[in-house]
């Protein structure tokens, strides 16, 4: 068998900016996303899929506060609970009926993920907006009705809740994941980053914390010794001053120069940044190569034709 390669799909390989993102709309861009990939599932490639779930998370975290004076309320990690496996069945029925269709001799399973954090990461400042946005008006009604939420406001008159997002330690399904893998079989894990949980002595328990997608899928691709770690995003490339006259694309860079261009501030903590770490974490620690690029342009970029490819030296 040929590599082992973990692809983290983003946001918009699912629901796209501005949609509403109705289970038709998801399924049809989810479909479209894996057509795409179909050339790396035909080669002879252990291959590990990982997904974001930012909108539906949002969505799921909504029917909860709308549902809550019919049906007892549901905490953080069963609500990215449910996302895994929702989304994971998306993807498991459209990548069984592309492998049908294609005749590719492959099967696939969705492994709902747990991942460890540190309860003394969960301490620091919140970070991560989730769920609704709310008018000011509706914010001083949830700060009273839920004195225990952060809401701070992301954009004038938007407010939001914000709770944190701890680097992951430990992702416990691994070892399954790396079997499976082994075995040939497609593996959809990691959904949202994993399930956020914490030992408390011998009791395994969820806390209310979203682990960012990328850092995840960087922590198992080591964990897997994955040849590649592929980042789908929405831009073919990376590019310093991104969006400004002098933006310049990149094509190939070491560890220590995404590093520096992190240091200096080139790529922002809520888009590139975490992506950026996740490539400089995977490079570092021995992974061949991280490739950062498009749902259209991801079989070339594997092949070296486009992409952003994060290498050692």
């Amino acid at each position: 068998m040929g590599e082992t390669l973990v692809i983290a799909l983003g946001g918009h390989a699912i629901t796209l900016p501005g949609e509403i993102g109705t289970i038709p709309q998801q399924f049809a861009h989810t479909a479209e996303t894996l057509r795409r990939l179909a050339p790396l599932f035909r080669a002879d490639n252990r291959i590990v899929v990982t997904h974001g779930n930012g909108p539906q998370i949002g969505n799921i975290l909504i029917r909860v506060e709308e549902g809550e004076r019919r049906v007892p309320r549901l905490p953080l990690d069963t609500c990215v609970s449910d996302s895994q496996g929702g989304m994971g069945y998306m993807i498991q029925r459209l990548a069984c009926e592309l492998f049908r269709r294609e005749a590719i001799p492959r099967t696939v399973v969705t492994v709902i993920t747990q991942v460890l954090v540190d309860e003394e990461d969960l301490r620091s400042e919140p970070s991560k907006p989730i769920g609704a946005a709310y008018t000011g008006e509706e914010a001083a009604r949830m700060r009273a009705e839920r004195p225990h939420w952060l809401l701070r406001e992301v954009a004038p008159g938007h407010f939001r809740r914000m709770v944190s997002s701890p680097k992951p330690l430990r992702i416990l399904e691994e070892a399954a994941i790396a079997r499976l893998a082994e075995a040939g079989v497609v593996v959809i894990a990691c959904g949202g980053g994993g399930i956020a949980v914490a030992w408390e002595g011998d009791r395994l328990v969820g806390v209310e914390g979203v682990i960012d997608k990328d850092l995840a899928s960087s922590l198992l691709a080591r964990d897997l010794h994955a040849h590649k770690l592929i980042i789908v995003t929405s831009v073919e490339r990376v590019a310093l001053c991104f969006g400004r006259p002098n933006q310049r694309w990149l094509d190939r860079i070491t560890a220590a120069e995404a590093r520096e261009y992190l240091a200096r501030g080139e790529f922002p903590a809520g888009s590139m940044g975490p992506k950026i770490e996740a490539a400089v974490a995977f490079v570092e620690a021995g992974g061949g190569e991280c490739i950062i690029t498009s749902t259209e342009h991801v079989a070339r970029a594997v092949e070296g034709g486009t992409g952003t490819h994060i290498v050692a030296s």
